[in-house]
């Protein structure tokens, strides 16, 4: 069913704001993103109204609010290029003049598929959810190259729904302060259709001073550096051939209900050898989901050899762990990968979760120990160790609030983070939508994968 483009908008930042033909550099945090790629969700809301009205009303408070909100964040206006000089890449904020690299290009687009389907929890084509994302644009008429950062597409599905599609490059910031720019957008929304104050809808500003991330020791180049030698050497040589097309990959999301959570946490508790163990909701989600999915794909596997290592990536938030702490509202990358590893042989077993969770809670303990940059100057070159054992990683997190995003529409009735699909064995982590600290996990698996997740799925909560 097509999704068909009516306009694409050049959205600029409100007043004139933005870059000066400024420079920003790159920190530590965020140079091992430059060659990954955006972040993208969409962001669904009912909207029983006839086209006309959307054109009429909606769209000019979208566009309007969203050129309010790059006034504060306005570095989304520009792009990463390189840097002669020193050999590295930086963030450029264009003086203006056109060539697109001082707007933000929004998409409005049409689409007759099923509103209902796409927004619900059921397993869905990946390939539907991403006709409603918009493509970052390449940066014309700029010699020096780069790419832009970031871009937002609001798809009209007829007297049904409205959908918002944002993809914002990961080198640009993570997904706190990805959060923290939609919801200023969805607050500027509120503020122009006249139903609320700005000092209520309106979140703190972002901020912007990167000299806040020092460096000392060099993480940055010497990241670089790595990013380089790994380029000198090749590629690594392409998985073997599948036989036969393709399967199909399907996104589906699971609901770990608030009671389930409390019976996780009070089965790891019992077991811990350790009365220290952190045992959050957020452990317990993520052991749950990483059992899930190692049974889902080993069910045509030979059984694990007895020292075979199971892996899980996740990131952790550093702006109030940094020493002095950053705040919150900065726009940027904080996050340091966490590496958790335990037997496959246990994770596969009848106690899989419970051995998860008791690891992924220890990760997590040490960096209060260690403190949160130890071992800094291996993580990319761990990273890179790890990919070819296909290890599970988490996006996004229950504490960004993303069901709290309201752009005068309500809450949204689905929120999915669709570049889980880029990295096989990603799982996604938001907020419930019952309203009642439950978890939602979203999965992007091949078909016969995703019914084998949602059996183990299943199993595993009626065993609670």
């Amino acid at each position: 069913m097509a999704t068909r483009v009516l306009d694409t908008l050049a959205v600029a930042a409100e007043d004139g704001c933005g870059g000066s033909g400024a420079a920003l550099p790159l920190t530590f945090f965020d140079v091992p993103w430059i060659f990954t790629g955006p972040v993208e969700r969409v962001f669904f809301y009912p909207y029983p109204h006839p086209p006309k009205q959307f054109r009429a009303a909606l769209l000019p408070r979208l566009v309007s609010s969203l050129s309010a909100a790059l006034g504060k964040f306005y570095p989304l206006l520009g792009r990463v290029r390189p840097c002669p000089d020193s050999g590295g890449y930086e963030f450029f904020l264009p003086a203006g003049g056109g060539g697109g690299g001082d707007t933000v290009e929004l998409t409005v687009a049409e689409s007759e598929d099923d509103f209902d389907e796409l927004s619900g929890d059921g397993p869905r084509d990946v390939a539907r959810l991403y006709s409603l994302v918009p493509r970052l644009p390449v940066v014309e008429g700029s010699g020096d190259g780069g790419f832009a950062l970031a871009a937002v597409q609001v798809t009209v599905f007829a007297g049904r729904g409205v959908a918002l599609g944002v993809s914002i490059h990961h080198v640009a910031c993570d997904d706190s302060s990805y959060m923290h720019f939609v919801k200023t957008w969805a607050g500027h929304c509120r503020l122009a259709s006249g139903g609320e104050d700005a000092g209520t809808a309106l979140p703190p500003p972002p901020f912007l001073d990167r000299a806040v991330i020092a460096d000392p020791r060099g993480l940055a180049a010497r990241t670089l550096d790595e990013m380089r030698q790994l380029a000198a050497n090749g590629p690594p040589p392409p998985p073997p051939a599948p036989v036969g097309p393709p399967p199909k990959l399907v996104i589906r999301s699971f609901t770990l209900a608030r009671g389930c959570i409390d019976k996780l946490k009070q089965r790891v508790a019992a077991d811990a050898k350790d009365a220290s163990t952190h045992c959050s909701a957020f452990t317990v989600a993520c052991a749950f989901a990483w059992a899930c999915l190692a049974r889902s794909c080993s069910a045509d596997a030979p059984s694990p050899a007895s020292d075979e290592r199971a892996h899980l990536l996740f990131s952790v938030e550093c702006r109030r762990r940094l020493s002095p702490p950053v705040p919150q509202e900065y726009l940027g990358n904080c996050l340091r990968p966490c590496f958790v590893e335990v037997s496959t042989r246990d994770l596969l077993g009848a106690d899989g979760v419970t051995t998860a969770a008791a690891a992924i809670g220890a990760a997590i303990r040490a960096l209060d120990g260690d403190g949160v940059l130890a071992g800094a100057e291996g993580w990319f070159e761990k990273i890179l160790s790890l990919v070819p054992r296909r290890p599970m990683s988490v996006g996004g997190s229950p504490r960004y609030g993303v069901y709290d995003t309201d752009f005068g529409l309500g809450r949204p009735s689905k929120v999915e983070l669709v570049s889980i699909d880029k990295t096989p064995g990603t799982v996604s982590l938001a907020e419930g939508t019952d309203g009642q600290r439950g978890i939602e996990v979203g999965v992007a698996l091949p078909e016969a994968d995703m019914a084998r997740f949602a059996a183990c799925f299943s199993d595993g909560l009626r065993q609670l």
